[in-house]
């Protein structure tokens, strides 16, 4: 039990810079009286206490303004940071070294009884503030929540979700581990802010941008070389001269926004 104790404290002071010493996690730290009080009061529950396990979690929420079901299953090195306003449902599994942030939810989307109904975090998934992850599903490791996000389907390892609904913004890859560096150290993003974590609709317009601006200059190509060799557009058979009128604006245009870009 100290061990798991040492753990946390060391896990809390790597990731929060503002924590001075192992004293003031101690003494000064819900998320860590949280964690803590979840253990005797899952302990109790797994053993048949039922209602001393509500208990002590009741306690641990009037306390801490932290609320985890003492059905939950938390791993090692769990890191709750400021914590006012968590909730963790009955059958939500937390795997070890993840972080969450204020106001997250870990809820569940159905009322079936003994059902998995609250979802899966695996290792070292970070969950920014004020979250909602609602469902049976799995997030996949070192996967990370953006702020306020609302997730509804699972997550890929490694992957960031983003909005609400939340979207997928960055896929999953393997990144190799530097070697001054612990896994959980090279894997934290606070709050599951990535970098050019840019927002997919904003991506796929530029993407189109880029294509069109990319067409237009081979249609310039095209005129060009037609007019190195003497022949008219208009004279061209079954080609109509208005169309590539409209598609010289339309290069104006990209090239326009390209620039601006």
């Amino acid at each position: 039990m100290f061990s798991r104790l040492r753990e946390d404290i060391a896990a809390i002071r790597e990731r929060d810079p503002a924590a001075r010493s192992a004293w003031e996690v101690v003494t000064c730290y819900p998320g860590f009286h949280a964690v803590v009080l979840h253990r005797i009061a899952h302990a109790s529950w797994v053993s048949g206490g039922r209602w001393f396990g509500r208990f002590v979690s009741q306690f641990a929420r009037f306390l801490t303004g932290i609320e985890i079901h003492p059905g939950a299953t938390l791993g090692r090195r769990v890191f709750i940071d400021h914590g006012m306003g968590v909730v963790i449902g009955e059958t939500a599994v937390i795997g070890d070294d993840c972080t969450i942030y204020q106001g997250v939810t870990l809820g569940g989307t159905s009322l079936e009884r003994g059902a998995k109904r609250h979802p899966t975090l695996e290792r070292g998934v970070i969950v920014g503030a004020g979250a909602k992850v609602l469902g049976g599903f799995t997030v996949g490791a070192d996967a990370k929540i953006g702020s306020n996000a609302v997730v509804v389907k699972p997550v890929p390892a490694g992957g960031t979700a983003v909005g609400n609904p939340a979207r997928v913004v960055m896929p999953a890859t393997a990144k190799p581990v530097e070697k001054d560096c612990t896994p959980e150290r090279s894997a934290f993003c606070a709050y599951g802010i990535t970098p050019n974590a840019d927002d997919p609709v904003s991506l796929a317009i530029h993407g189109l941008i880029d294509h069109a601006s990319t067409q237009t200059h081979r249609v310039d190509e095209i005129v060009a070389a037609l007019d190195k060799l003497g022949t008219r557009i208009d004279a061209i058979s079954g080609v109509d001269n208005a169309a590539f009128i409209d598609l010289k604006r339309l290069s104006d245009v990209m090239k326009g926004e390209a620039a601006r870009r």
